[in-house]
């Protein structure tokens, strides 16, 4: 799919992919280890019923990896995977029962190292021409299927930080669940939407203390 024939409102984002760098998107991280995991996640853009929207999920509290969080659909790389486009087709399938011809796959992203799973990470993007419900597959897994408008995304007020006493800070989003939108997931939505011109300006001033994870 070319730029050409995306919807408008993808166009700069198709644009963008092809310069963005891996500084940009994780500045704290910009190389990727020779020992890490090969991953890959989706990020399914659709026209939905109120606007432009993103595709997250709630993972279950219970994945051994990044428990509780909002996350892309997306998982590691299997042996039979031709490459990240696949992977994240096939595990936003297993995941979320997402029809893979439905998706046009339009750019990926420099791959991203996720420290504290070990994973490196490559975004594939894709517009979703036959966007409908879905629901989690299996609750091992996905616990929700969230259907983000990218207007309420990129709200000011839905905006702020995320502190932890180390010193460290990142970008947070309320979207409605019990767990908000935070780590490496609302990291590549701010940055990305920053760098593309989407973002508003918000108060960054306005911090919360990293959330609670799930035992």
């Amino acid at each position: 799919m070319t730029a050409d024939t995306l919807p408008d409102w993808l166009r700069p984002l198709a644009d963008l992919a092809g310069t963005v760098t891996a500084a940009d998107l994780s500045p704290h991280f910009t190389s990727v280890p020779a020992d890490a995991r090969p991953a890959a996640v989706l990020l399914l853009f659709a026209d939905g019923p109120d606007g432009p929207e993103l595709l997250l999920t709630e993972r279950a509290a219970t994945m051994r990896n990044h428990p509780g969080q909002i996350a892309f659909p997306g998982g590691k790389s299997d042996r039979g995977d031709a490459d990240a486009v696949h992977t994240a087709l096939r595990e936003a399938q297993e995941e979320v029962g997402l029809d893979p011809s439905t998706v046009d796959v339009f750019a990926t992203l420099p791959t991203l190292w996720l420290p504290p799973s070990n994973f490196a990470v490559t975004p594939v993007l894709g517009y979703w021409r036959e966007p409908r419900v879905l629901g989690a597959v299996s609750d091992q897994e996905v616990v929700t299927v969230i259907h983000r408008p990218i207007r309420s995304l990129i709200d000011p007020d839905n905006r702020f930080s995320v502190t932890h006493p180390s010193g460290w800070r990142g970008p947070g989003f309320e979207i409605g669940t019990t767990m908000p939108l935070w780590g490496f997931t609302a990291g590549i939505i701010a940055r990305l939407f920053a760098a593309v011109g989407w973002e508003q300006p918000w108060d960054d001033s306005v911090t919360r203390p990293l959330p609670e994870l799930p035992r």
